[in-house]
């Protein structure tokens, strides 16, 4: 057991264990039993779905999350009432369970994962464009066009669900080398957020160009500049200093 979940009152682990709390803490996150969990959010998976949890325990945990999320789509779980879970966790699985989802068309599966997005607890916030982002990617020209609105939207957790899912880069998830090499594309994205007023979008379109200045340091470059002269407020000035931090 790591120091940080050992440093957890196994009172509060069973909490979080049995779906009774929400994480406060990647670490808390990081510490739950998976197969307890499923077993106390949704009592009819059945013992075969359980063992398979149990299988993959040590496994990361974005993997148990996919797994997790198969598993309610293969007892055909009523991801509705997941939703609503009061543990975050759970709720996370939802979203993996709609990214994939058969059927569904990609705008269907923005619309089902939109209340997910705007969540508000940081970690289904991030589960929600992390489970997303491989279909996203997979049709990158539709994705930035169904999400180029989400970017005048008043919740500022959904106008950067729309830059932060298509980072080049990212975090704890696969690049997309269409956006290494061709960050100009998602400027639909990009553009209406150069000048938002929340830090939350502000830090998010910065990281997004960090990403693509390691592969176009001369497009961020004068991107940035552009922003500068066309957009010279606080906001902006913020991004673009701390989307050229990695460049000499």
């Amino acid at each position: 057991m790591s120091r940080g979940v050992a440093d957890i009152a196994p009172a509060r682990l069973a909490l979080l264990n049995q779906g009774m709390v929400a994480s406060t803490t990647l670490t808390e996150g990081l510490a739950i039993d998976f197969a307890q969990l499923l077993a106390a959010a949704v009592p009819a998976i059945g013992g075969a779905r359980l063992e398979q949890m149990r299988a993959q325990a040590a496994e990361g945990i974005t993997k148990r999350m996919l797994l997790a999320g198969q598993l309610l789509l293969d007892a055909n779980v009523d991801l509705a009432q997941l939703q609503g879970h009061v543990s975050d966790t759970v709720r996370g699985w939802a979203c993996f369970a709609i990214a994939d989802q058969p059927g569904l068309t990609l705008p269907q599966q923005l619309a089902a994962m939109r209340p997910l997005a705007d969540d508000g607890h940081f970690g289904v916030r991030e589960w929600a464009w992390l489970a997303l982002r491989p279909r996203l990617a997979e049709h990158l020209s539709d994705a930035i066009a169904l999400l180029a609105p989400w970017t005048a939207d008043p919740s500022e957790r959904l106008r950067r669900f729309a830059c932060e899912a298509l980072r080049p880069r990212g975090v704890w998830c696969a690049h997309i080398a269409q956006l290494k090499e061709q960050p100009q594309l998602a400027l639909p994205l990009l553009q209406p957020l150069r000048a938002d007023p929340a830090v939350y979008v502000q830090d998010s379109v910065a990281n997004w160009l960090n990403d693509a200045a390691k592969s176009q340091p001369d497009w961020v470059r004068s991107l940035c500049a552009q922003w500068l002269l066309e957009s010279p407020n606080a906001a902006t000035q913020r991004i673009c200093k701390r989307a050229q931090r990695s460049l000499a």
